[in-house]
């Protein structure tokens, strides 16, 4: 507690002389004892009048322009023009847009589907074979990829992924030519790959965001990822009718060799090995991030090359997360795959007119996702625990969706039926604030590794979805998706 020296007021206030030596080191520098008058003695008396420390302490993080960080001391936040021009959100957006990649790549077969099984004579049961052939690689590379990028880092990872996925699509025109065998091959290596996009994606968030912003920054990076449906839906079509119907695997395979070109020039793996990173941001990042040690310091001291799976396994939560993404991805891989094949088969509608229904669910997604991220970083700034802020968030991203598939039963025509799957599809963006971003706060050290483990549960699930749902009765089909 500082206090403050004052004379008493019936004695005259002295000026302090220059050349007055320096007060005794024992007293703080602010005890300030005049000398007395040569001439004349001044009895005076001293007065202590306490005041409040100049130290703020905090036990609970402040709203406002400051927030305190794990010592005490105040971190400033940036303002909106700071954040939008900070480098941590253009890694971000070159995720989202590695992710808009991932599923504009993956749902082109979703359109494509209908003229090659006119032209090569499939049955509905084998075009579901092709479409699920992409899980088969999928159910196989999340937990290896999940391994590779705790150890060499988000950076290095992704690019290779992006490198090889783009190529699978690329050559998707060839295998489909050559025979049903390299086409099935080609789909399994495009899922092999996009295995690693999900993990890296979080590794890279985990890395370059503190916690009060990690939920909006995946709701920016998944937001990338559904808008990737909406424009694969709604490009196809078009760059079919004008360059045939391997157009779009042409042209989307050669944006994901020129996304790489741009990612290795610009991005590092963490915001300490960033060359343009300002001095303010770094500290801002770091001392925002609740990290063990080796996080914090970058690639240099690494995971260990096999992770603790009995470990990991042995955790409720690693089951919980597991549970969550099997469900999540039932329901997402079964209308991703079967939408536009619902809205021909059952309305009657033409291909094109079917990709426009089934792209503004997804479009409603990629919006509704990042206001979820967003309220769930509002909600642990406003002092709401972290555990309940994902509970919340999943509840809604599972009980929305379901109780919007009941409707869909009721719906007459098309436009009905888009309206309840868009109501379903944005709400089922919930459970990205939920378990997708919890990974990073269970396990930060093998979030990778986890998410790895968890996207093979789903894609386990997804198979059974886009496999066994074309024997269900049209009544069933999407009922049983939540």
């Amino acid at each position: 507690m500082a206090s403050l020296l004052r004379l008493s007021p019936t004695a005259p206030l002295l000026p302090f002389p220059r050349s007055s030596p320096v007060p005794r080191p024992s007293l703080p520098l602010h005890f300030r004892i005049p000398k007395p008058h040569p001439t004349k003695h001044i009895p005076c008396r001293l007065r202590y009048y306490p005041l409040p420390s100049p130290i703020r302490s905090y036990s609970k993080p402040v709203s406002g322009s400051f927030e305190p960080d794990a010592g005490g001391e105040e971190i400033q936040s940036p303002s909106l023009l700071e954040f939008v021009t900070s480098e941590r959100v253009k890694v971000v957006a070159m995720l989202g847009l590695a992710l808009a990649l991932c599923n504009a790549d993956r749902v082109v077969m979703s359109v494509a589907i209908v003229p090659l099984s006119k032209a090569h004579g499939w049955s509905q049961s084998f075009s579901g074979i092709v479409q699920s052939s992409f899980l088969w690689g999928y159910l196989v590379s999340p937990v290896i990829g999940g391994a590779l990028v705790d150890y060499y880092g988000g950076k290095r990872v992704m690019a290779y992924g992006v490198a090889l996925w783009s190529m699978a699509t690329f050559l998707t025109p060839w295998a489909a030519e050559s025979s049903l065998s390299a086409l099935l091959a080609m789909r399994a290596l495009l899922g092999i790959a996009e295995g690693v996009a999900l993990p890296s994606m979080n590794n890279m968030i985990l890395r370059w965001f503190p916690q009060t912003e990690r939920a909006g920054a995946v709701g920016l990076a998944m937001a990338g990822f559904q808008l990737g449906c909406a424009i694969g839906l709604l490009l196809s079509p078009i760059l079919m009718s004008q360059a045939g119907v391997y157009g779009p695997f042409v042209i989307f395979g050669l944006f994901g060799f020129l996304w790489v070109l741009v990612w290795i020039s610009v991005a590092s793996s963490t915001p300490q090995k960033h060359t343009q990173i300002s001095q303010y941001e770094l500290e801002y990042i770091t001392k925002g991030q609740k990290l063990t040690t080796q996080q914090s310091n970058g690639p240099e001291k690494r995971s260990k090359a096999i992770p603790p799976f009995n470990k990991l396994l042995s955790k409720w939560p690693t089951w919980a997360l597991i549970s969550a993404n099997a469900m999540h991805s039932w329901g997402y891989f079964v209308i991703l795959s079967w939408m536009p094949i619902y809205f021909n088969t059952i309305y009657g509608v033409n291909l094109r007119e079917a990709a426009w229904f089934s792209a503004l669910p997804w479009a409603m997604m990629a919006v509704l996702g990042y206001v979820a991220g967003a309220g769930s970083d509002m909600m642990i700034k406003n002092e709401v625990s972290v555990t309940t802020t994902r509970k919340v968030m999943q509840s809604i991203g599972f009980l929305g969706p379901g109780l919007a598939l009941i409707g869909l039963n009721s719906a007459k025509n098309p436009a009905i039926a888009s309206a309840w799957l868009t109501i379903a599809v944005s709400l089922k963006s919930f459970g990205h604030s939920g378990f997708l971003v919890n990974f990073q706060e269970i396990a930060p050290q093998y979030a990778g590794v986890l998410h790895g483990m968890s996207n093979t549960a789903g894609t386990l699930a997804a198979i059974l979805g886009t496999v066994e749902l074309v024997s269900l009765p049209r009544e069933w089909v999407l009922f049983v998706d939540f």
